[in-house]
């Protein structure tokens, strides 16, 4: 009864500060910011990122020699088992053609919708832990009180290229009605979480938004229908692990063979979407490639600044991707590779007659088509690739992806990722004298570790590094291109994530570094002059002291926070929360959360402190026992008089 209690009068608490600290709907205008009026009707939207959608049958397949069919609605992302008992089957229903992008005639599969969908993609006792992906997100809006109706899902086809989502399900009609629908039914706009592709999918819908509103009245739908966009883990320049998956299959974690993931991957036309690029090239504007095209101009992919042949590797750490192919001794060698002709000398390792070549790939090589157009000739998958490449995105009729991102023309954008972590950056690949799909091996692989790029035996390589490493999937350099959108002047802040780690010093403040007005220009990348200590996981704030105008722009850099469970992370949804909260209270002074003091604000970041035997934090937290608990860090619980707690941060 104590808890229910407890947690009632905390539902209650965030309720009132989502009305206003008032409940009557008064408008109001905090310092700062643009969106003033009744908070309590702001709606969430979120967006999963690859592979993070419920896929389901619609379809009936019978498979031989299973006992378990397919039948209209059963799970297929993901059901594993029967991924183990049918795997054949299985793979029926999750295929696409790669050139149609058509399910299978004997299966086909749609994504699921509403939040179910994208909670666990396999529930189970066993299973639904592993598979969580939103799960522990949508338990903190349920804990801190807010409303089944203001947070919205909104699934989509993950295997599918923006293109392809638009034609076969109206995905971005769908997706324009969801804003206009959350703001009906509550009467604010909508706050929009992307993890990972998703971010990609909310980049698209922002340019097919310009083609289907009139453009006097593009940027005010943006304003009305949406207050503040968080890019969470967004591969802005795509990522390395892409080529991995086209040439030797990503398995995510599943029991099946690489060579099968590989089949897997390279059908789904959503493969490329993450495909890394230079930041230095961009594609051709929508309007020019329709003028090009009526007056039967050659169509060019991109056009890239004066930068692009001098730097090294496209801006990228290292090359993408270095093959090995048999030496070419015919006329129909260098023809079969457009581009490569340019870069021979400077991408070919010679080597005796008869033995193999090694071709290296920047990223700009890996996104216009350069490196699958090499290895044609050697792998039937070769075709297919530059047949998906072209059609499904230098074609695109909205928009080239593979470009880099400009900020979006969203009021408030928070761009947030994990860092420091062991990430891949490039990969050596050979042939492996085994039949399609298992053609190919990987020798070796680069990664980036704080800093410092080494090769998957340990031994350091020579490139550019940045100054931090990648969140285990995207490298540095692709996350942190949002720091490029920030204004004229930042400021920096550096805080422990822990509360249990440096209690005292996020008390006192002794531990957090903050440098103020630091110059900035548009379009280039921020580094902090401050230190780490070995003993604590940190997080990295940059945030607009001055802003582009009309605009308030931050960036989170969290320490050792991998791609995945970046949504799960109980410090990201910490500072989410504040950072709202912060948002809504007519008090507040400045425009984000002050970061120099941090305290509990869940039953689970109490804990017992042994040396002072008392709950730790006693000003929030105090020891009160409920039956079932096993030690004494699980009685200490937040106070139920903690009303206050919030005004520490304004």
């Amino acid at each position: 009864m104590n808890e229910m209690l407890r947690g009632a009068s905390r539902a209650v608490l965030f309720l009132l500060l989502f009305q206003g600290l008032g409940g009557d709907g008064s408008e109001f205008v905090g310092d700062g910011r643009d969106f003033g009026g009744d908070y309590s009707k702001l709606s969430g939207i979120i967006i999963p990122g690859f592979a993070s959608t419920q896929l389901r049958a619609w379809s009936i397949l019978d498979c031989p020699y299973s006992p378990l069919d397919f039948n209209p609605l059963d799970l297929v992302w993901l059901d594993t088992t029967k991924l183990l008992s049918a795997v054949n089957c299985w793979l029926k229903c999750i295929l696409l053609d790669p050139y149609n992008q058509t399910d299978h005639p004997e299966c086909k599969s749609r994504p699921d919708s509403g939040l179910s969908a994208i909670t666990e993609l396999d529930p189970g006792y066993i299973t639904g832990p592993l598979s969580s992906v939103w799960k522990e997100w949508v338990k903190w809006c349920i804990e801190f009180g807010i409303e089944a109706n203001a947070i919205i899902a909104v699934p989509y086809d993950w295997r599918l290229s923006p293109k392809m989502l638009e034609e076969r399900d109206l995905y971005f009609h769908k997706l324009k009605l969801t804003f206009e629908t959350a703001l009906k039914l509550r009467g604010g706009p909508s706050i929009v979480f992307a993890h990972s592709l998703g971010n990609n999918v909310f980049r698209y819908f922002l340019e097919w938004l310009k083609l289907e509103i009139a453009p006097k009245h593009y940027f005010q739908w943006l304003d009305q229908h949406i207050h503040a966009y968080f890019a969470v883990g967004a591969p802005l320049l795509g990522a390395p692990d892409t080529i991995k998956a086209t040439l030797s299959g990503s398995t995510f974690g599943l029991p099946i063979s690489e060579g099968t993931a590989r089949v897997m991957c390279n059908s789904f036309g959503s493969s490329l979407w993450m495909m890394p690029f230079s930041k230095y090239c961009r594609g051709d504007d929508v309007y020019w490639k329709h003028f090009s095209k009526g007056n039967g101009g050659v169509h060019h992919s991109y056009h890239c600044s004066e930068q692009e042949p001098q730097s090294n590797y496209s801006g990228w750490p290292t090359y993408i991707a270095n093959i090995e192919v048999p030496l070419v001794h015919d006329s129909a060698g260098y023809d079969a590779y457009p581009s490569l002709s340019e870069v021979t000398h400077e991408n070919l390792t010679s080597m005796e007659c008869g033995l193999p070549t090694q071709l290296s790939f920047s990223a700009l090589e890996t996104s216009d088509g350069t490196f699958f157009k090499a290895i044609e000739d050697y792998d039937p998958d070769g075709k297919r690739l530059s047949y998906q490449l072209n059609r499904l995105y230098h074609s695109d009729p909205v928009l080239n992806p593979l470009t880099p991102w400009d900020r979006p023309p969203i009021k408030t954008v928070f761009c947030i990722y994990g860092t420091d972590l062991k990430t891949e950056v490039g990969y050596y690949f050979a042939p492996s004298g085994k039949p399609y799909p298992d053609n190919w091996i990987i020798t070796d692989v680069i990664y980036e570790i704080e800093g410092s790029l080494f090769s998957r035996s340990g031994n350091l390589v020579d490139g550019d590094p940045g100054i931090a490493s990648g969140d285990e999937t995207v490298p540095y350099h692709s996350l942190s291109w949002c720091k490029s959108w920030l204004g004229p002047k930042v400021n920096i802040t550096r805080a422990p994530q822990d509360l249990k780690v440096a209690p005292k010093a996020e008390h006192d403040g002794s531990d957090v570094q903050i440098d103020t007005n630091v110059e900035h220009n548009y379009g280039e990348d921020i580094i902090p002059n401050m230190t780490r200590s070995q003993r604590g996981k940190y997080i990295t704030y940059y945030e607009d002291s001055e802003s582009i105008p009309g605009k308030r722009t931050a960036v989170w850099e969290l320490d050792k926070v991998n791609h995945r469970n970046i949504v799960r992370s109980p410090v990201l949804m910490r500072e989410l929360w504040l950072q709202m909260l912060h948002d809504i209270h007519p008090n507040a002074k400045s425009s984000f959360v002050t970061k120099v003091k941090r305290g509990p604000l869940r039953d689970e970041d109490c804990y017992w402190d042994y040396g002072k035997a008392r709950c730790a934090w006693p000003e929030y937290c105090e020891y009160r026992y409920v039956f079932g608990d096993v030690h004494l860090g699980q009685s200490c619980r937040i106070k139920n008089n903690s009303t206050d707690m919030l005004s520490h941060y304004l």
